[in-house]
């Protein structure tokens, strides 16, 4: 667990997970993004896991870090906000996810194991919540529980099979689910396009949401905005010609989550 406290905190401050890829470390993601800096000027907390595994990736395959208070990878990361809300002043009620590659798989991860904890969530190149799961799998791995057919985008499911998977991770879960913001580059052949349809079915229908429209050269050009209900609660955006993995867009993170 790494932590970034800013200068001038607010009081209790937001908490955003910022979630490293495969082969990544808690320092690479704090170097490779702009989220502690924005920390500052806004006064939210930024916490850096770091993966235990010897390749770095994060646990999205096991049962255990699928399954609401189950243990694994997952279960660690909330602890860690645990932590932060009673040690540095976080606040419980606004804890944001974000992450890229196999952070962005542990963000879908939290999303449906969590959903009592994390109230928004921003992937940058991931798979559906549920996808990579590989009988056996543990964190100890150094690629905890590949699976070739999600990272292949050939795991195809219906929206009601990928959101039954979510719902069974904290059966007897009645609250709202996190609103998401899902990002993936057409020219990704690391975890394949096909992906973004899958995770926008998934969480559409957990969010019991269908699609209203396409909105081209948005946020920038080549980028197509996709749209579900009124856009609160679930877009997507497919940028065209990006491989793995997309850019990270911290204003549009801040924007979702509702702290700037």
């Amino acid at each position: 667990m790494y932590v970034y406290i800013p200068t001038t905190q607010l009081k209790p401050a937001p908490i955003i997970l910022a979630i490293h890829y495969c082969s990544g470390t808690a320092q690479r993601y704090f170097a490779g993004s702009n989220y502690a800096s924005l920390a500052d000027t806004h006064g939210f907390i930024v916490i850096y896991p770091n993966s235990p595994s010897s390749g770095g990736c994060w646990d999205v395959a096991s049962t255990a870090s699928l399954t609401h208070g189950g243990g694994g990878d997952s279960q660690t990361i909330i602890n860690m906000v645990d932590y932060a809300v009673k040690n540095y002043g976080g606040d419980a009620a606004r804890v944001y996810a974000t992450g890229s590659s196999s952070g962005a798989m542990m963000t879908n991860v939290l999303a449906g194991a969590y959903p009592d904890v994390i109230k928004a969530g921003s992937v940058y190149s991931g798979v559906p919540d549920g996808c990579f799961f590989v009988p056996g799998a543990t964190a100890g791995m150094a690629t905890p529980g590949w699976n070739g057919a999600c990272s292949s985008g050939t795991n195809i499911k219906t929206a009601q099979a990928w959101g039954d998977l979510v719902r069974s991770y904290y059966p007897g879960f009645k609250g709202m689910y996190p609103k998401m913001q899902i990002f993936h580059g057409t020219a990704d052949t690391t975890l394949d396009y096909p992906n973004l349809a899958e995770q926008l079915k998934e969480w559409s229908n957990v969010l019991g949401l269908t699609f209203t429209k396409n909105v081209t050269n948005t946020p920038q050009p080549a980028y197509t905005q996709i749209v579900y209900g009124d856009g609160s609660k679930l877009v997507g955006y497919s940028a065209q010609g990006v491989g793995h993995t997309v850019p990270i867009h911290e204003s549009m993170d801040l924007a979702w989550f509702g702290i700037a």
